[in-house]
């Protein structure tokens, strides 16, 4: 992902975000039952963190291009949408399906959190050299 697709992912991300959120306090609430409003609250926190994780990239590649930060926002990104994805639509249909994508979801997360520690450690290592 360039940074320009990874701050358009991340908007859109928080767009849904706070839409979900809303939606599930104010309509909802009232017609879930406490498992399902539990699946929402997981996959809006985790597309939260993530969202601002994928922000975080996009603004470190904007001052230097990372393919390591690259990697790990595709997989962040890959991770929201199965993850959270796979968490709302559960709520929403009881189709048992998606309890086999949520953990696919984690993995990526899991992945991308790898990838970003890596680039991390590669640009100290470039800045040591620099001095």
């Amino acid at each position: 992902m360039s940074s320009r697709a990874m701050l358009i992912f991340a908007a859109i991300s928080g767009f849904i975000f706070v839409l979900l959120g809303a939606f599930g306090a104010h309509v909802l609430s009232h017609s879930l039952g406490p498992a399902e409003m539990a699946w929402m609250k997981t996959g809006l926190e985790y597309q939260a963190f993530h969202t601002l994780a994928i922000l975080g990239l996009a603004t470190a590649m904007l001052r230097r291009a990372n393919i390591w930060f690259y990697w790990s926002s595709a997989f962040l990104a890959l991770g929201t949408l199965l993850f959270c994805g796979s968490l709302y639509c559960l709520a929403l249909s009881h189709l048992k399906m998606w309890v086999y994508v949520t953990p696919v979801g984690g993995t990526c997360f899991l992945i991308g959190w790898i990838l970003m520690l890596v680039g991390a450690l590669r640009l100290k290592k470039r800045a040591d050299r620099h001095e």
